[in-house]
């Protein structure tokens, strides 16, 4: 047995049975075992490893049942001759070929730069810092993986094999859709018919694809300032033509300038950054406005599943006798951001377009995780996690609040809807890029504001705090430590 072979790790998620097969199963394919080449008794690689015998016949069996190994009488395992057939053998890396020799000129080719656009930036080993307070994330401690393991194990059974194994086109999951329009929806005040609804890869899929058909080089857009930046840049890959409407403490304020428009974006229920709330009369305005000079409406419902202070208010699209709203939700503030699961709801002409264009992206969301995800709402495990959910968030909403008066008083507002993030005004002298550089090498995670402003001159000293996935005994010595580093006035 070569030394080199199978190296295990007892604190890795995979079990030792799944680490050895996997060192194995690479060993043959990447070709550092021969034809035939004899493998170790199950006792010798057990006492080599120090792992139960057991484990290793297991891993053993799984090999001679999938062709990568065979046994011979009193003799032993090796590799068998049809596990090599598909090796392929890799050919020489040639030699760059240098600038001078023809090379394409992809910067002169490309006709969008996405690439160049501002964004947040945000580490992926988030949870290795200690007071984590980003946005976006979840708190996996409080999800319920036992329930949401159950129906993945329904959604992948026999009963169910064709609505996830065959390419369904352009069509979704017609449980999920079902369970969208009578668990989901008829919280919001929103009635809609299966043609109504389309499910997306997330809400920003959603907002892709509204406006590559509503958005054309002359089309003028109105969004909020600050606002969200990703969908301000998908505008600006579309038109020159975006007017940034000031936000007050009401929501998005009903200028001039928002007359003009014929395609205005909101977050009317917790506006992004800010948390504030558009009310009742401001949101009748503003659909009178719309009806007036005939523009389209997009409401991004983000987190419309975190409203643990007041009643909610009616969603924007339930207040829309004229068909003007398009709405947008995701399951990622609930379930978990890596699911990719939204959704959007318009007019059944708007959805049939959306469907047809989604098929040429990506056709459908993956078939068993909509299955999954609709089993887990039919179930009641979905009302029972936002239960859960609100009763933690309202927790760390008081607590964070409590250590903003305490350590940076008058420095934000408290979110009346709830929510999972305080926005933070600090000094005027204050560089939040600079604080949440220093703040990261103190281990506190926080997001900088000036990228959700779109202006040029954007000013610099708001960042955002997020309690969604730190620990509440976390909350209020991470503050604490944030506001020290606050360096007073010069």
């Amino acid at each position: 047995m070569r030394d080199w072979l199978v190296h295990i790790r007892r604190n890795e998620h995979a079990s030792l049975q799944t680490q050895i097969r996997e060192a194995l199963v690479s060993a043959i394919l990447d070709g550092q075992l021969a034809r035939e080449e004899p493998i170790p008794s199950t006792r010798k690689m057990a006492k080599s490893l120090g792992v139960s015998r057991n484990t290793v016949v297991l891993a053993y069996q799984g090999l001679l049942d999938d062709g990568y190994l065979m046994a011979r009488e009193r003799s032993g395992y090796y590799v068998a001759e049809k596990a090599l057939d598909a090796v392929v053998t890799p050919k020489p890396i040639a030699k760059p070929r240098s600038e001078a020799a023809g090379s394409v000129d992809w910067a002169a080719r490309l006709t969008m730069g996405p690439s160049t656009q501002a964004n947040f930036s945000k580490p992926l080993d988030w949870q290795t810092y200690a007071y984590p307070f980003i946005y976006g994330q979840v708190d996996h401690t409080l999800f319920p993986l036992a329930e949401w393991r159950d129906c993945s194990r329904q959604a992948l059974g026999k009963k169910w094999l064709g609505s996830w194994t065959n390419d369904t086109w352009a069509h979704d999951d017609p449980l999920l859709v079902e369970q969208i329009r009578r668990r989901i929806l008829p919280r919001r005040g929103i009635m809609a018919a299966d043609d109504e609804i389309l499910v997306t890869l997330g809400a920003q899929n959603a907002l892709y694809l509204l406006t590559s058909l509503l958005v054309g080089p002359k089309t003028r857009v109105a969004m909020e300032e600050p606002g969200y930046p990703d969908v301000r840049n998908i505008f600006r890959l579309q038109t020159e033509h975006v007017s940034l409407i000031p936000v007050d403490s009401q929501g998005l304020t009903l200028t001039e300038e928002l007359n003009a428009a014929d395609v205005v974006f909101t977050t009317p229920s917790h506006q992004f950054p800010t948390t504030v709330t558009m009310p009742l009369e401001r949101r009748m305005e503003l659909l009178k406005r719309a009806a007036k000079h005939d523009f389209i409406i997009i409401e991004d419902d983000y987190e419309f599943e975190t409203n643990y202070v007041n009643e909610p208010c009616p969603a924007l699209k339930s207040l829309d006798d004229e068909g003007r709203v398009i709405y947008v939700g995701s399951l990622s503030k609930t379930l978990f951001p890596g699911l990719r699961l939204g959704f959007l709801v318009a007019p059944k002409e708007i959805v049939a377009e959306a469907r047809a264009l989604r098929r040429l992206m990506v056709r459908h969301a993956p078939n068993n995780n909509q299955r999954t995800a609709a089993l887990f709402l039919s179930l009641g495990h979905h009302d029972t996690l936002i239960r859960r959910l609100h009763r933690t968030y309202r927790t760390r909403w008081e607590i964070m609040g409590e250590a903003l008066r305490q350590y940076m008083p008058d420095a934000s507002r408290v979110p009346s809807f709830g929510g999972t993030s305080f926005w933070v005004k600090g000094p005027a002298h204050l560089d939040s890029e600079e604080l949440g550089r220093a703040a990261t090498a103190k281990g506190i995670l926080i997001e900088p504001g000036r990228i959700t402003f779109g202006v040029p001159d954007a000013p610099r000293n708001y960042y955002r705090l997020a309690f969604s996935s730190i620990d509440e005994k976390k909350i209020e010595p991470g503050v604490k430590l944030l506001a020290g580093l606050i360096s007073p006035k010069p």
